[in-house]
């Protein structure tokens, strides 16, 4: 009998666990989906304390570590300018090692603003992710790099978006 008891002890502490701890893809999903409904708290949450920000394949400026706030400050500059953003990703690729994670999936961004020029700016591309298990078991990104492989409609739109922002 005391087997048993202690047999059912561990399987509910890993079945508690294992619900705890959700799939890494579940925050990737989380970013983008909070990313386009501008729930800033919630894209803040996905984040560990640093993250390693690399859109060098886009921009061309280098890799830089930040905190959830200066991304989520950047990102505020530049995405509630548009009257609607549409992330979507998927093709995920996931190798758990005890509580480290890295996540591979593609991604495309739809951007809409009206304009005479044309109303959708999209990138496409493909994501790197490293993830860690905080000390509550709940996945945190602490590196994010897109692969940049090419963008269609206006390009002039993130200008006007930010130039929103800022009249």
């Amino acid at each position: 009998m005391k087997a048993i008891i202690i047999g059912a002890l561990i399987f509910l502490s890993l079945t508690l666990n294992a619900q705890h701890m959700k799939d890494p893809k579940d925050v990737v999903v989380n970013l983008f989906v909070s990313t386009d409904k501008r729930d800033w708290e919630n894209v803040m949450e996905t984040f560990g304390p640093k993250v390693l920000l690399d859109y060098s394949s886009m921009t061309g400026n280098p890799a830089t570590e930040l905190s959830p706030e200066d991304i989520v400050t950047a990102w505020k500059g530049i995405l509630p300018g548009f009257e609607s953003t549409h992330h979507q990703v998927g093709n995920f690729l996931v190798e758990v090692d005890n509580d480290k994670a890295e996540l591979f999936c593609y991604g495309t961004a739809t951007h809409y603003l009206s304009d005479e020029n044309g109303n959708i700016w999209t990138v496409v591309g493909s994501y790197d992710f490293e993830l860690v298990s905080d000390s509550d078991k709940n996945w945190k990104i602490n590196s994010m790099k897109f692969n940049f492989k090419y963008q269609d409609g206006n390009t002039g739109l993130p200008k006007k978006a930010i130039a929103q922002l800022k009249s």
